[in-house]
């Protein structure tokens, strides 16, 4: 089976969920827990476990952290065999205060240090991934230099490349390549960052999509937290809703949502019909409490559709 190939962060994640309302300066009773996550690791990770060969580029510490994020990524399916170890690196690590509700309050990220291994020369030292691939996925945690390599490197074999704006923060490294992405997946505070406008409402947020269909990206997906999503193409365009459920962590829905959109794509899925995969693979995750949910599948997915 043709793979797809996935370049970014890989990490630890702590998440500490307050039991009751959050108080400034002091803590409150909660839970704490520990998974692994990184935008582009989840992606694949979600992608292995829909059925869907991955393959994973990316950078780890030589420490058990490191190791850990390796066993388990390779555990669920993902060939991590390409995935750097740094001798002299700690594994890149995020840390995330929920509020009583699920919702992300505060979040810390500490990527940059080990994601300098993923330089243009590693890329180009795989190049032969992307020849096989049919899709290239990329987080936006990578360098300049090596997102435009990727980019480069997957036109010259003619790769659709999708990808995840991450964070706000991060949401800028992508406008120099909108029109070389084939899809990107921003929530409304990513989206905001790439249109340079307010969107407020489902009707902007269709408008938003539009508008970065217009600026050369092919397929995207405005997600609406708890509304859904908009959708657009240059033939098509839409509003999803949101499956209603109760919510354990917003940690990694939209990884999720992302995977299940690739997938959908690469296996001949409308526009449409891949949008509403990928509600459903959020869904599952927001139920959960690990960043990827360990019982995710296509089957559990088509349940919920």
């Amino acid at each position: 089976m043709s793979h797809v190939l996935v370049i970014g962060a890989s990490s630890v994640d702590v998440k500490g969920r307050a039991g009751r309302p959050l108080q400034a300066g002091t803590s409150v009773p909660g839970d704490i827990t520990l998974s692994f996550g990184g935008v582009a690791r989840n992606v694949a990770e979600n992608l292995a476990r829909l059925g869907q060969t991955a393959v994973l580029l990316s950078a780890v510490g030589s420490d058990p952290f490191g190791a850990d994020i390796l066993e388990r990524t390779g555990g669920a399916g993902v060939d991590v065999s390409r995935i750097i170890v740094g001798a002299d690196y700690h594994s890149s690590a995020y840390l995330a205060i929920l509020d009583d509700h699920g919702a992300k309050a505060y979040a810390v990220d500490e990527m940059a240090t080990v994601m300098n291994l993923i330089t243009p020369a590693y890329i180009y030292a795989n190049r032969t991934q992307f020849k096989d691939a049919v899709m290239l996925v990329l987080d936006a945690n990578l360098s300049a230099s090596a997102t435009a390599t990727a980019i480069r490197m997957a036109k010259r074999s003619g790769l659709p490349v999708a990808m995840d704006p991450t964070s706000a923060t991060l949401a800028p490294n992508l406008e120099a390549h909108l029109e070389d992405l084939f899809m990107v997946t921003p929530n409304i505070a990513e989206a905001e960052v790439l249109c340079g406008h307010r969107i407020q409402g489902r009707s902007e947020a269709l408008e938003a999509a539009q508008q970065l269909v217009g600026r050369g990206t092919q397929f995207v997906i405005v997600t609406l937290g708890e509304e859904g999503l908009c959708y657009a193409t240059s033939q098509e365009s839409g509003y999803v809703p949101a499956i209603r459920c109760d919510v354990i962590d917003l940690t990694g829905a939209g990884d999720a949502l992302t995977a299940a959109v690739v997938f959908g794509w690469v296996h001949g899925f409308s526009a449409g019909e891949a949008a509403r995969l990928g509600v459903s693979a959020a869904t599952m995750t927001l139920k959960c409490s690990d960043t990827v949910c360990q019982d995710l599948s296509l089957e559990r997915l088509y349940d919920q559709l």
